[in-house]
């Protein structure tokens, strides 16, 4: 199979290109930077720019969009321009280039307004609902991708949940980080029930996927990818401070106190235009405070996955990484 991986700079992506690789498809990676991804043929272009992943997307069977901007803060048209014109230029690049399958990579965060998710599947992306710019632009995008979805381009959207590994500078690398600092706090009591997804679980899935898509089988719908093991957030944090060898939390903070001075921490950086990434925002005190995992029975029906990761070992497979 020939296939145009999007974004294949971050953790996700080069584990998904490295997947591919080993099974024996072609893989072509687009992304601004070199990413170095072994076995690929490399292409620099701005994902933004519909000629330029034309050029990359020709004779592929199927695109993997990962490319998105995931930063914590920033102005939001950065945020617009990668993400839902990002995502635009992808499905125009896939017509002039007659690719006929697609798979849009989201985030459960478009379906989540604050409330508790638990036991539930894919809700409908909602722009309106979704908490800040990442989450808002990736519900338009979401929207945009499916809408597509027709007999010359069957669009799947899948939506990994949480996820980590060795060498991630987002999830992993912000918790060790503010642990190191002394900074790491549980919002909540650390009981609400969240479902991560360790990253080689999440390539396989998409994986899977790009198998999967295509007008008989599967397409015009959304689907959470996680591995299936709600443990207590208060736990989480805990096996990844061990992992890393900091301080794990023991101070508590109230969600509606951690909210309040996520909201006043996220206006100040924005007004001050820090590029930075702020102690708290309201969206990440929300994550850390209320349940999120999620159904994952349709998910396994459709892409016929089993994630063959647990989350136990996969938090040896992290400390192992961060003390070798």
């Amino acid at each position: 199979m020939r296939v145009l991986l999007t974004g294949a700079s971050g953790m996700l992506g080069r584990a998904t290109a490295a997947a591919l690789i080993a099974r024996g498809d072609a893989v072509t990676v687009l992304q601004r930077r070199p990413a170095g991804v072994p076995g690929a043929d490399e292409v620099l272009g701005d994902v933004a720019d519909a000629s330029r992943v034309a050029d990359a997307a020709a004779g592929a069977d199927v695109v993997l969009h990962l490319a998105a901007k995931v930063d914590v803060v920033g102005p939001e048209p950065e945020y617009r321009r990668v993400n839902v014109d990002g995502t635009r230029a992808v499905l125009d690049a896939c017509r002039a280039a007659g690719v006929g399958r697609l798979v849009f990579v989201s985030s459960p965060s478009v379906a989540h307004a604050g409330d508790p998710l638990m036991g539930v599947g894919a809700g409908p992306a909602d722009p309106a609902a979704a908490r800040g710019a990442y989450s808002r632009t990736k519900a338009e995008a979401e929207r945009l991708a499916l809408a597509a979805d027709g007999p010359d381009l069957a669009v799947l959207a899948v939506r990994p949940h949480l996820v980590w590994g060795p060498g991630d500078t987002q999830l992993i690398g912000r918790i060790v980080q503010r642990a190191r600092a002394g900074r790491l706090v549980l919002v909540g009591t650390g009981a609400a029930l969240i479902d991560t997804t360790y990253v080689d679980n999440a390539a396989d899935a998409l994986v899977a996927a790009a198998d999967a898509v295509a007008p008989d089988r599967v397409h015009g719908e959304a689907l959470v990818v996680s591995n299936g093991e709600p443990r207590p957030v208060g736990e989480v944090l805990d096996r990844v401070c061990r992992a890393a060898g900091v301080p794990r939390p023991t101070r508590q903070v109230p969600l509606p106190v951690a909210a309040a001075a996520g909201t006043v921490a996220q206006t100040a950086w924005a007004l001050l235009r820090r590029r930075d990434t702020p102690p708290l925002t309201r969206f990440l005190a929300e994550q850390l405070g209320t349940a999120h995992w999620f159904d994952q029975r349709r998910t396994r029906e459709a892409l016929r996955w089993q994630p063959r990761v647990s989350l136990d070992e996969g938090f040896d497979r992290l400390a192992a990484a961060l003390r070798g």
